[in-house]
């Protein structure tokens, strides 16, 4: 396996962070709302069988500037090596493998949406993009930006230890830059998502045709369950389902290993 490397790329003139670990076919992770302020347990299973590339959109101040999905459409292949990066932009080539967890898998989904010729696999996390408001008050989705930063942790994680393990300080991180960047990352995915994470992702569920996995934490307090059968009746491909015990809305964060096998096993 080859070490964990970072690396910085210019997305519009504003310097975006890239980690990369492992070999093989590559696999690109779009994350959560937390971004990746840290390498986390399951990129390191990941990584074990493929070449793992998650980009980490806290940025300098392009947080402000890509403030709509297509600006991120359009700025996340660049974040990619060369090949990933034609794979995304020219149809016709053999195509990558995609994962993204919350507001990454509702990005993940927008990309296969767009390039479907160039998405080989697709493995959605608890995707965001969806709001139905004929639900309400039944079955709402709950909406991270309203929360206060100490009530969070709840929320997103079945075991809340491990959402602030994700928001601990490393120890080679700037003290004053370091709140900053979480700061940062909450406004980018808010953006995009705020209110309510509607982005009307619905109306490109058809366009979608790779083979889809949807994972759902069996207790995920934001985006309820119901909302994983919405979204495989709207996909225009195959699809599968499947449930991970004991996790929340953050399930590679609760769950690592289940994740990173659920996502290894349907990306073969």
């Amino acid at each position: 396996m080859s070490e964990q490397g970072v690396s910085t790329v210019d997305v519009n003139g504003f310097a975006i962070r890239v980690w990369r670990k492992g070999q093989g076919r590559p696999l690109d992770l779009l994350a959560s709302p937390g971004g990746l302020p840290r390498w986390v347990p399951c990129l390191d299973h990941l990584a074990a069988t493929r070449e793992v590339i998650a980009p980490f959109p806290g940025g300098d101040r392009g947080h402000s500037v890509l403030d709509n999905p297509l600006g991120w459409l359009v700025a996340v292949p660049q974040l990619l090596p060369q090949l990933l990066r034609q794979l995304l932009v020219k149809a016709g080539l053999d195509g990558a493998d995609l994962a993204g967890s919350s507001v990454g898998a509702s990005l993940a989904a927008e990309m296969a949406a767009l390039w479907s010729a160039s998405v080989r696999r697709l493995s959605l996390i608890a995707p965001f993009g969806l709001f139905d408001a004929a639900d309400l008050p039944a079955d709402p989705p709950a909406d991270p930006w309203t929360q206060r930063p100490d009530a969070l942790p709840g929320p997103m994680t079945a075991d809340p230890a491990h959402w602030l393990a994700l928001k601990v300080p490393p120890e080679d991180t700037n003290s004053i830059q370091w709140p900053i960047e979480q700061t940062r990352v909450s406004e980018a995915a808010a953006r995009l998502f705020w209110p309510l994470g509607n982005t009307r992702l619905e109306q490109r569920l058809p366009l979608i045709v790779a083979p889809t996995l949807l994972a759902w934490g069996a207790e995920d307090r934001v985006m309820p369950r119901s909302y994983a059968a919405r979204i495989a009746g709207l996909l225009g491909g195959p699809h599968e389902t499947q449930v991970i015990p004991g996790a929340g809305h953050l399930a590679e964060l609760d769950r690592p290993e289940e994740v990173a096998d659920t996502i290894l096993q349907w990306s073969v």
